[in-house]
């Protein structure tokens, strides 16, 4: 199955590391080279009341992201994924790459649950992520979160 080979991928390529930054920075590389026709793979992270761009791979990016706006601040507010097959149909959707077409947006949750960020990936192709892209991601942000919260 595509989910777990690409997080055991995740898990074997992270072991041992404990930084967050480096973490995050791999975990995108690793996830913009398994998924074609996308155009970013990166993470937002919660700082000071917003959203904070992280590592990532791609296009240039919006930096700060308000809770409540966009795929991104809706995903983390609602703490659930949400995939967005035409972001130019999403209400209060944020252009910061004017040739994104479709979005998906996967919390990454503490060990209490709690959203503390997002993985973020978008893509030039209209509806490009699909339920079985959904679950791959989900099990990458699963991995994640159990490297970065282990306690």
């Amino acid at each position: 199955m595509k989910e777990e080979l690409l997080a055991k991928q995740l898990r074997a390529l992270l072991e041992g590391e404990t930084d967050e930054t480096a973490c995050l920075a791999n975990a995108s590389a690793l996830i913009n080279e398994a998924f074609d026709r996308i155009n970013w793979a990166g993470f937002y992270l919660a700082k000071n009341g917003e959203l904070l761009l992280g590592p990532f791979q791609g296009k240039v990016a919006c930096m700060h992201i308000p809770f409540t706006k966009g795929v991104c601040g809706a995903a983390f507010s609602e703490n659930r994924t949400l995939r967005v097959p035409n972001v130019h149909e999403f209400p209060g959707h944020i252009a910061c790459d004017s040739a994104s077409n479709s979005e998906i947006v996967i919390p990454i949750r503490n060990g209490a649950g709690l959203p503390v960020g997002v993985l973020d990936m978008d893509s030039p192709v209209f509806d490009r992520f699909s339920e079985a892209d959904e679950a791959v991601l989900t099990a990458c942000v699963r991995e994640l979160e159990a490297i970065l919260f282990r306690g």
